[in-house]
């Protein structure tokens, strides 16, 4: 069911012009203006005044908006970029149902290179504003694009309660170990010992791992992929904007000026056989040119990596994305304490639980039910109230 244009546009919604117009569309214009706007496949098809209209399907031009697009040359943010623009017309869904929102820093200037609607909100923030935006139009598809400052420094605490919550949304962080718009900090992610600008006799902080940390905030889909191979990349984000809920991808980002070669001892083509691990549904954990390495549970549980030729085929760990238990994914984060050995990409956790949006409509049309339609007045007037002279 595709809504009207007059039923999209009210309420203080993304319409075409508005207040919360596309942060590219500076002229007042918008992406499909005064056309129907496509439910995604997100979209719960719920509201009053649908029509059904057969949306035409889109290229990678629909999506690419006439911003030019300035991040230094040979910048991991360009691969990441390609992949979600080629991706978008694949899955079906429309630039003007399509909202991307960012906080601050290179990966946040990601809305004004899309042809869509979007937000370039405060540091931080994005997950805030996301959240609100999933809750109240739910017809939308809700992209958060951050990175590793902007999600793990001021904006950490927005970007666990979002995992918790399960709001119905992708969010991309794009991890470069570093604060590049800034020219050259250390970040939440950077190593321990890493010297910058602002840490000039080496780092003293223990980075976070960004899997770690969404896991133990229990998201229900958890993956990671890298800007040097897009086809792994586009099949990560595409499981992740499939996921009913929080979808969060981190992506090995590459910032070519501050952190050049952070990830290339397991991205570059000729390590990737021996350092990269994918995860596969079902499948042994098994890495290397012919599968000769695995992952192996330990007595305590955690894992490690062994020689297949050492411990026997059967020995290796069968992934299982779909567990309850997060216990086995997290024990997975946490098998490379960094990007410079065997570390896992692919599906960490993908399971299901209910989407924070549905309940909170839920929630409140029980309420409505049952006290009826608010009364502002009432409300102002009722419980403790006083007077003054």
């Amino acid at each position: 069911m595709v809504p009207t244009p007059e039923s999209s546009a009210g309420n203080g919604s993304l319409a075409p012009g508005g207040a919360g117009s596309a942060a590219r569309n500076v002229n007042g214009s918008g992406p499909g203006a005064g056309g129907p706007v496509a439910n995604g496949p997100r979209s719960n098809g719920a509201g009053a005044g649908t029509a059904t209209v057969a949306a035409p399907a889109t290229s990678r031009k629909d999506w690419v908006s006439d911003q030019e697009v300035k991040w230094c040359p040979g910048c991991g943010d360009f691969t990441i970029l390609a992949a979600v623009q080629m991706l978008l017309p694949e899955i079906g869904v429309r630039p003007e149902s399509t909202v991307f929102i960012s906080g601050i820093g290179c990966s946040s200037r990601f809305p004004y290179y899309m042809n869509t609607y979007g937000i370039h909100s405060i540091h931080g923030r994005a997950p805030a504003l996301a959240t609100g935006l999933a809750i109240a139009r739910p017809d939308l598809d809700v992209w958060v694009v951050t990175g590793d400052g902007d999600a793990l420094s001021i904006g950490g605490n927005h970007f666990i309660h979002l995992m918790r919550r399960n709001v119905n949304l992708t969010i991309l962080l794009f991890n470069n170990q570093i604060y590049g718009l800034t020219k050259g900090q250390y970040s939440p992610t950077s190593e321990t010992g890493k010297v910058t600008k602002s840490t000039p006799y080496g780092s003293l902080d223990a980075p976070f791992n960004p899997v770690s940390l969404a896991i133990g905030a229990e998201a229900t889909f958890v993956a990671r992929t890298h800007d040097m191979d897009r086809k792994h990349m586009t099949e990560m984000l595409r499981r992740a904007h499939d996921h009913k809920g929080t979808g969060f991808v981190e992506i090995y980002q590459n910032c070519n000026v501050y952190n050049n070669g952070a990830f290339e001892d397991i991205t570059a083509k000729e390590n990737r056989a021996s350092n990269l691990i994918p995860l596969e549904h079902g499948r042994p954990i098994r890495f290397g040119e012919n599968g000769e390495h695995c992952v192996v549970r330990n007595p305590d549980g955690s894992l490690r990596v062994a020689e297949v030729a050492d411990v026997g085929e059967d020995a290796a760990v069968i992934h299982d994305e779909y567990l309850e238990d997060s216990s086995p994914a997290f024990a997975l984060s946490r098998l490379a304490s960094g990007p410079h050995e065997p570390t896992p990409i692919g599906v960490f956790r993908d399971i299901s639980r209910p989407e924070y949006s549905e309940e909170v409509t839920r929630q409140v049309a029980t309420a409505q039910a049952s006290e009826g339609e608010p009364d502002l007045k009432s409300l102002i007037f009722s419980g403790g109230t006083w007077s003054t002279n």
